[in-house]
């Protein structure tokens, strides 16, 4: 479901796919082969969104901005796993998002790092560059392997098919 909001209508690339029940409202602009699936909002009603090219957005997930702090930006190639919460953040290319986590304000999560499930970033972190966190709140835990970052860049692949399948009817 696409919503407009104050008049501003959400811009999705052609190629996005968008699950049934997932809504998209307001000022947010969503690029390439980039997938929002089943139950997920995106609500840019106070400030924008920018989701980059071979983003998925999965199930259940809550993308949002804060009046106080701003827009969220999230690069190219980010997984963001089912039921996380992002809000007014940046997410910067190939990051990871694990199940049920929650990013909050100011927080800026660097190209190859991974937050891993259930981990609450608290606000204005900074989870470096190919860097696991974890906890609640979380915290570095390791730097990631090469087999880390193949699962990464594997996960945007995967789930760049798997949007294609649903788009032709599988």
């Amino acid at each position: 479901m696409l919503i407009p909001y104050k008049q501003i209508e959400p811009s999705l690339d052609e190629s996005v796919y968008l699950a049934p029940g997932a809504c998209v409202i307001g000022d947010v602009k969503v690029g390439r082969c980039s997938s929002i699936w089943f139950g997920a909002v995106v609500r840019g009603d106070v400030a924008p969104i920018k989701i980059g090219d071979g983003v998925n957005v999965q199930d259940g997930t809550v993308i949002h901005t804060s009046r106080f702090d701003g827009p969220t930006s999230i690069g190219n190639f980010v997984t963001i796993g089912h039921r996380a919460v992002i809000h007014a953040c940046s997410l910067e290319d190939y990051a990871f998002v694990g199940m049920g986590a929650i990013i909050m304000d100011k927080v800026v999560v660097e190209k190859y790092a991974f937050v891993a499930a259930g981990a609450v970033v608290s606000p204005g972190k900074i989870v470096g560059s190919k860097q696991l966190w974890a906890g609640l709140p979380a915290r570095y835990v390791r730097d990631l392997t090469e087999e880390d970052i193949r699962m990464i860049k594997d996960s945007a692949t995967h789930y760049m098919r798997l949007a294609e399948h649903y788009i032709k009817r599988n």
